[in-house]
């Protein structure tokens, strides 16, 4: 499969005509990446040669170790999606009682543990990174106390280590919703080789994506085992069954998309740098109304995100009045805070660090799509111009 430069994918993917630079055509907070349709087809060849459309096909197969390549770990399971991901890494591990995570995150995350019977029990988050605060866990921690579930925010690295160090010395597991974290490295090794289980998401809005998906990476090799027989009903053989499993199964037209999508991603990652570096320049010059995130020392930055801090909740309201306005449609991610959206199944908390983030945090557009005159026109409405 012919393989673009970096140039030569970005010339393809992002240079737009002049004319519709001068329209204010709706922006919305992503666009997915689709590659050219004649390389798509072409991967699609290998299904009608096979005439397999699932189970564990060639393509899956072929994407699994590409990936493992490209993020230089030893192993990993594709997944039908990444809630699917959540909630086989939960069964694998063989969770009951509690589970320590945290309000900053996407519903998924929540809802995988109440779909499964578990009890979250909540910890505030860290004022810089927007992920966990590791101070706080120990004093979460009953005799119930399970796991630890928790989040790489926008891709921004929880402190691993301090929740290791923590899961360590009470028994617990760690399992890490890396949905953002496609392609990061921290303290020089790749996330995903942190803790028991990571599950990155293969959704189309993701930076990478195979239409609908999830990635699946263990650690143990005993763990990655449980968890494949999981993803496929728990069968052993056609006529035995290990235990109880479901289908999550990745079907070979999306592990073709993935493979599509992982030709470009040098370009894609490069344009979206970019682009957060435009933005930057472009608004650093307002820290008294919104705060640009610092980067986590010792984590590589993959760009999934743009999320900028508010002064007060009422800025950002009257910045997104003036967007909708010009049809630019960034997102409230995460908002509400997972505490506040389901009080009769969680409980009472008093989380003030993540409902003061929830509340001013917003996600500006950002693909391998967004154009210069785009920056300009986000900017100018963060700005209040």
């Amino acid at each position: 499969m012919h393989e673009r430069t970096v140039g030569e994918a970005c010339e393809y993917v992002y240079c737009r005509p002049l004319k519709f630079e001068l329209m204010n055509i709706p922006l919305h907070v992503t666009k997915s990446f689709l590659p050219p349709q004649e390389e798509y087809v072409a991967r699609l060849a290998t299904i009608w040669k096979t005439g397999q459309l699932t189970n564990n096909g060639q393509l899956v197969q072929l994407l699994e170790k590409r990936l493992c390549e490209r993020l230089q770990i030893d192993r990993c399971l594709l997944v039908s999606n990444g809630d699917a991901g959540l909630q086989l890494s939960i069964r694998a591990l063989k969770l009951n009682g509690e589970v320590i995570t945290t309000p900053f995150s996407y519903i998924s995350t929540l809802s995988s543990l109440l779909w499964l019977g578990l009890q979250p029990v909540f910890v505030d988050i860290d004022s810089e990174r927007l992920t966990i605060d590791p101070t706080k866990i120990e004093q979460a921690i009953t005799s119930r106390t399970s796991a630890i579930l928790v989040t790489h925010v926008y891709g921004r690295p929880c402190d691993v280590v301090a929740i290791e160090a923590i899961a360590k010395r009470y028994d617990l597991r760690v399992i890490y919703d890396a949905a953002h974290a496609f392609a990061v490295d921290y303290l020089n090794q790749p996330l995903p080789k942190s803790g028991d289980i990571s599950m990155i998401s293969l959704h189309a809005t993701k930076l990478f994506h195979t239409g609908e998906g999830g990635l699946l990476v263990a650690n143990d090799p005993e763990l990655h085992e449980q968890v494949e027989w999981h993803r496929r009903f728990g069968h052993r053989g056609n006529d035995a069954f290990h235990g109880v499993g479901i289908n999550a199964k990745m079907s070979e037209l999306h592990a073709a998309m993935g493979l599509c999508v992982l030709d470009h991603m040098d370009g894609i990652i490069e344009h979206r740098r970019k682009t957060c570096e435009a933005y930057r320049e472009r608004l650093f010059t307002a820290e008294d109304r919104v705060q640009l995130l610092a980067p986590v020392t010792g984590a590589t930055e993959n760009h999934a995100y743009f999320p900028v801090l508010f002064s007060s909740e009422k800025h950002l309201l009257r910045a997104m009045r003036i967007m909708r306005k010009e049809e630019i449609y960034p997102r409230r991610y995460f908002f509400p805070a997972l505490h506040r959206a389901f009080p009769n199944l969680t409980g009472e908390h008093s989380l003030p660090v993540a409902e003061s983030i929830a509340e001013r945090v917003l996600c500006l557009p950002l693909s391998h799509g967004t154009s210069e005159f785009d920056i300009e026109r986000v900017a100018a409405a963060v700005l209040g111009r």
